[in-house]
């Protein structure tokens, strides 16, 4: 099932869906994000995001969610469940289609490179857990809630280590498609 669903993908992602979905992830980059960092800077007050975080630990996390006081959490809380419910679906998109479009004559359809294209999701996926679990501690504070507060930087470095492997992706598939074109 994986493995259609990932063929489906290189099946429906064209050149122009490649370029819309580039188009899409450029505006909200550039209209959205902009407006989405400031407001957490407003808060933050130097301690930093989860989100934005490779590592923190969980006294970290307690660290931030004082230090944004409940102003600052009321607003970290509702920034994950607005804006932060559309941007990894833009992304993932984006980049799932981008691989997709890249590796679809690059890479023979026996490679189990071909699977790449789904890397987006999960990132997607981890992206979603560490919201709800970092919106969690912040709901809660100072009242802790066991082990939450202990696995939203596991869910938010493998939502990093994923993205580094996507991008990398994006980039052999770019290489790829250049030297195809340069063999003709």
């Amino acid at each position: 099932m994986i493995k259609k669903f990932s063929s489906w993908l290189y099946r429906v992602s064209t050149g122009k869906r490649a370029l819309f979905s580039l188009l899409c992830f450029v505006v909200f980059s550039a209209l959205i994000l902009p407006g989405q960092s400031a407001g957490a800077e407003e808060y933050s007050a130097d301690v930093g995001s989860p989100d934005l975080s490779f590592f923190y630990s969980a006294e970290e996390l307690y660290n931030m969610a004082e230090v944004y006081g409940e102003e600052g959490r009321e607003a970290y809380i509702q920034a994950r469940f607005t804006f932060d419910l559309l941007w990894p679906i833009v992304y993932m998109i984006f980049l799932t289609t981008a691989i997709s479009w890249l590796f679809v004559q690059a890479v023979p359809t026996y490679s189990g490179f071909r699977s790449m294209n789904l890397i987006p999701i999960l990132a997607m996926l981890f992206d979603y857990l560490e919201n709800i679990s970092t919106s969690l501690v912040m709901w809660r504070y100072p009242e802790k809630i066991v082990g939450v507060a202990d696995i939203a930087p596991i869910f938010t470095f493998l939502k990093w280590t994923l993205l580094t492997v996507v991008i990398l992706s994006l980039v052999l598939g770019v290489v790829f498609r250049i030297r195809r074109r340069f063999k003709r």
